[in-house]
């Protein structure tokens, strides 16, 4: 039996394939036929250890727009959070469905999980990486720029699991990327060394938005990091993505923030609902970008 293809990071798409998955992505947004159901009669599990918004709605409508069906688990509805072995939950889900979208705390659950089942594993969100947001961030910079290779990117805030999709992103397709974080909340080292000479570390916000094409930041406390949220709140106070931030980047650039935002502090209300701003259209791709990547792993 031939092994499944998996999504658990960025680095599982060669830079061709990133690029065409984002060029399909594009066309499927812009030509929806409802005769075209490539996943008919398929089936997603989607189990869900950290709550969700987009990843929910959009897996889910994707699998109805190409004819499959979704199931949605909490953690209350699986035996993950009970002492299963992650290995034994793998063998009997990917045993009855034809793809499976885990969004959960640690990564190894994920990358465990994939080494188990049977069919594919897409990984929704870990601690350690985000790669389905980063589909939805280039396929917006692609519609709105064009390719982004040779572009400068600079990221705001905390080194989190978004941050390290952005330096895999990086690598995969050749842009540069400014990382601006705090003391105490840099981006993991060993992922920013295999970027290479791509990823640029800053003190200063303001000198790594110099010039750049695109500014993204994210939450100061993501889920599960609440009570941290006033230690966060003094680290974090001079890395606020403001107007004139934006000013010290290109007159064209771009702002991306993945949502959900807390207007006032990571970034202030002008620029998120302001003109150089494409969050909801980066929302609404996660919807295109996750069924060009359904029908990558699934119709194979």
């Amino acid at each position: 039996m031939m092994k499944p293809r998996h999504f658990i990071s960025l680095l599982d798409l060669s830079s061709d394939e990133f690029r065409a998955l984002i060029q399909r992505a594009i066309a499927l947004k812009n030509t929806r036929d409802p005769d075209f159901q490539p996943l008919k009669g398929q089936v997603l599990a989607m189990i869900f250890e950290k709550s969700s918004t987009r990843t929910r709605i959009s897996f889910e409508t994707g699998m109805t727009h190409f004819g499959g069906s979704s199931i949605f688990l909490s953690p209350r509805d699986t035996q993950l959070g009970r002492g299963e072995p992650i290995s034994d939950s793998a063998k009997v889900i990917s045993s009855m469905v034809d793809g499976i979208m885990l969004r959960t705390n640690d990564h190894v659950t994920v990358t465990e999980f994939a080494k188990h089942s049977s069919v594919p594993v897409i990984n929704g969100l870990t601690d350690l990486l985000h790669p389905c947001q980063l589909l939805a961030d280039m396929q917006t910079y692609f519609e709105h720029r064009g390719d982004i290779r040779g572009k400068t990117v600079t990221w705001i805030g905390d080194g989190n699991n978004m941050c390290h999709s952005y330096i895999n992103a990086a690598i995969r397709l050749d842009f540069n990327l400014n990382v601006a974080s705090p003391e105490g909340y840099l981006p993991d080292a060993d992922i920013v060394k295999s970027a290479g000479e791509r990823v640029q570390l800053f003190n200063s916000p303001l000198d790594a938005a110099k010039d750049s094409d695109l500014i993204v930041t994210d939450v100061w406390a993501s889920m599960g990091q609440e009570e941290e949220q006033k230690q966060r709140e003094r680290a974090f106070k001079n890395f606020q993505v403001t107007q004139e931030l934006m000013n010290h980047a290109k007159a064209d650039a771009l702002f991306m923030h993945c949502l959900p935002a807390h207007r006032g502090e990571e970034v202030t209300a002008d620029v998120i609902d302001g003109q150089q701003s494409v969050i909801f259209d980066e929302a609404e791709n996660r919807l295109h970008a996750q069924k060009a990547l359904l029908e990558l792993l699934m119709c194979a």
